[in-house]
């Protein structure tokens, strides 16, 4: 490791408990969606110090943000989370499931750390710019409502992140990886019935059943389903089941649909299809009905450039140095896993290290926390979906995920959260933003790594333009 690279660590050290307080503020305020409010109070406290110029409200968002420090280029981007999930609240440092208030929020997606550990890389390499006066624009972008809203799309959709030339993020995991795999394209839609309500025993005939059509909306989609390809993927909620009461024919229904396939065509050619079942159900049943675009975001492109260069990165920084203490902690949620869990931690160090002996991989899987750096491979392989996709569209991406999490634990548990301020998951943050400050300084410093990372990112789009699914009318809300 070179002396400006050490430096960069240093810096990010030495400013460790503001993210760290900031992390855990957030984490006791955990909010959903859009409406992040005080979340986002937090990142603005520590980059008004720092000296960042902060642009707020952008893409239509209350709690969205741009901030900028230096001048030139390259113009380096990072992106922050802080969005949390609904009812997952969850006592901290407890291992066994236990609410702080029932059916409340929680951080059980580490969005308190991620946001934290993408904006302390950020005013690291901010600080190593402005102490050696060199040419290049850091920029944070502030970006709510990744888990169900998806912020980063409205903004890709809107420009924001046009002119910068890398983005890079990170995400809690249970293992440190660079991130080479895709992800899902996703749609997300309300379907809304209006019906005619009438007395269920008297007067049956008066009435028009919304909820009869919601029913034989989601009985179409249940068969389409056989008729979709294998890797995509239709999930629904009912929003509005017309009331509580049987004796009344149900004039109000509500139905929220999450489509995802491996691209964007494929999640909107099957859309289209359940809109068609939508109409038919309506038509069933004389019922009015009223589609509702919620939300979109596209697959997600590993610049594989970037992305191998982060992943040098992150073997200068791990492992994490973790105190016998620390272990013991972390060993407390490894044990909430059933034995298949445990044994499926073995297969997946048995496929990620197949040169390894019997022993050392048993090794690993017994591990309260994987201090291991996992092979990079770049595959097509798709699970989640992550609105980064709409940015990696735009402009060259990567990111790291790192082992901070309780290992095998998965990330949208009750573990995630009661570990979520824990001092490994802040050395996790820490870590994270060194990966994301190092890489950081080989694009600023390395002006071919820039130029290759920029040709791939045109051959990867093979000469095809962003285009945002969601529709221009839709805003966030």
């Amino acid at each position: 490791m070179n002396d400006a690279k050490k430096e960069i660590i240093d810096i990010i050290e030495e400013k460790s408990q503001e993210f760290f307080k900031a992390s855990n503020c957030i984490w006791e305020t955990p909010e959903t969606r859009f409406a992040t409010e005080k979340s986002v109070e937090q990142h603005y406290k520590i980059l008004e110090k720092e000296g960042f110029k902060i642009e707020k409200g952008v893409a239509n968002m209350e709690y969205s943000y741009v901030a900028t420090f230096g001048s030139g280029k390259p113009v380096i981007g990072m992106l922050a989370e802080y969005d949390a999930l609904g009812n997952l609240s969850q006592v901290a440092d407890v291992p066994e499931q236990k609410a702080i208030v029932q059916g409340s929020n929680g951080h059980g997606c580490g969005h308190n750390l991620l946001g934290m550990g993408a904006l302390a890389g950020g005013v690291g390499i901010k600080e190593y710019i402005d102490r050696h006066k060199l040419s290049g624009t850091v920029k944070i972008f502030g970006c709510p409502a990744e888990e169900s809203g998806y912020g980063k799309a409205f903004m890709a959709r809107d420009g924001v992140f046009d002119g910068i030339d890398a983005a890079l993020t990170w995400h809690p995991m249970d293992v440190n990886q660079a991130w080479g795999d895709s992800s899902l394209a996703v749609y997300q839609v309300y379907y809304k019935f209006k019906g005619i309500s009438a007395h269920a025993a008297a007067a049956p005939e008066k009435g028009r059943s919304a909820l009869d059509a919601a029913e034989l909306m989601n009985i179409g989609v249940q068969f389409l389903r056989e008729h979709i390809i294998d890797q995509a993927r239709i999930h629904y909620a009912f929003i509005d089941a017309g009331g509580e009461s049987a004796n009344v024919v149900q004039p109000t229904s509500k139905l929220y649909y999450f489509i995802r396939a491996p691209r964007t065509e494929q999640a909107a050619e099957i859309y289209e299809r359940l809109n068609k079942i939508a109409k038919g159900a309506a038509l069933m049943t004389e019922t009015e009905l009223e589609i509702e675009f919620d939300s979109a975001c596209a697959n997600y492109l590993p610049n594989h450039a970037l992305t191998t260069v982060m992943n040098e990165n992150l073997k200068l920084v791990t492992p994490m140095n973790l105190t016998d203490e620390e272990l013991e902690y972390q060993q407390k949620f490894y044990d909430t896993l059933p034995e298949d869990a445990k044994r499926g931690l073995y297969l997946r160090a048995k496929k990620a290290f197949p040169d390894l002996s019997e022993e050392e991989l048993q090794q690993i899987a017994k591990m309260p926390v994987n201090t291991k750096v996992f092979p990079l491979a770049f595959t097509d392989n798709t699970a989640g979906s992550t609105d980064v996709g709409d940015v990696s569209w735009v402009v060259p991406t990567a990111q790291v995920t790192i082992g901070c999490e309780p290992q095998g634990t998965p990330p949208h548990s009750w573990q995630w959260v009661a570990n979520g301020k824990s001092s490994v998951a802040h050395k996790g943050l820490l870590n994270a933003g060194k990966t994301i400050a190092l890489t950081a300084y080989d694009i600023l410093v390395n002006p071919e790594l820039l130029e290759t990372m920029n040709q791939e990112h045109l051959n990867t789009l093979g000469g095809k333009n962003y285009e945002s699914a969601i529709p221009a009318d839709v805003m966030p809300h």
